[in-house]
């Protein structure tokens, strides 16, 4: 289903997508081309077990898409929020998600028979949620180790999870970044004693005081 915000009606061409169909010789509906379509008749959407109903859709004759009505969302008390990847449709009152939509290219695009309810939505995120807790709280350990953890209960209270990493964690790629090296000169760009000094944090080495440490000055080498 394609959310439209240019349509004013739920509509489709497709009798199979209704969950119950009344079906009525009414009027037409315009096109953005100016061409009609025949209204055949009207019907719901979606299961009527749950939230995911959606009501007053029209039965298109010819019709090649599914197309549903964001005006018509929002008249029925819900709440449409996109963004660059998807789109939330939440219950105004209660702001339960009630649907979510994927942006396909440049369309924003539901499948409402596949589509992801709010208490499936709610285990998915508690559930990304311990992952990456547990992932902090250990210090950004390798999801390896917390497998290994978790597995031999070396750990108290920490769950039994499959630790995997679905994403990138922000800490640990800034964490591993390394600054490229600065390009060599050869003109001196010091002025005066000890305006710059050069450390090498490795050892310890062998030096000729007992600190074992490499310092190197600029303007005196």
């Amino acid at each position: 289903w394609y959310l439209d915000s240019g349509c004013s009606r739920h509509m489709t061409g497709d009798p199979s997508k209704f969950t119950s169909l009344k079906l009525k010789n009414e009027r037409f509906v315009t096109y953005g081309d100016k061409k009609k379509g025949k209204i055949l008749g009207h019907g719901n959407i979606g299961n009527p077990s749950s939230s995911t109903l959606i009501e007053n859709v029209l039965l298109v004759e010819g019709l090649k898409h599914n197309l549903l009505s964001i005006s018509q969302l929002s008249d029925k008390g819900f709440k449409i929020e996109f963004d660059n990847t998807c789109c939330l449709i939440c219950d105004k009152l209660t702001k339960e998600i009630r649907f979510i939509g994927k942006r396909i290219d440049n369309i924003y695009m539901l499948d409402l028979e596949h589509s992801i309810t709010i208490s499936n939505t709610k285990c998915l995120i508690t559930k990304e949620d311990n992952i990456w807790l547990w992932h902090r709280r250990a210090a950004h350990i390798h999801m390896d180790h917390l497998n290994k953890l978790s597995r031999k209960e070396l750990v108290i209270g920490l769950p039994k999870l499959k630790f995997s990493k679905d994403k990138l964690c922000d800490a640990c790629q800034k964490g591993k970044q390394v600054k490229a090296s600065f390009k060599s000169k050869n003109q001196i760009s010091t002025s005066r004693p000890l305006q710059l000094i050069h450390m090498d944090l490795f050892g310890p080495s062998r030096t000729m005081k007992s600190k074992r440490e490499l310092l190197w000055a600029s303007y005196s080498r």
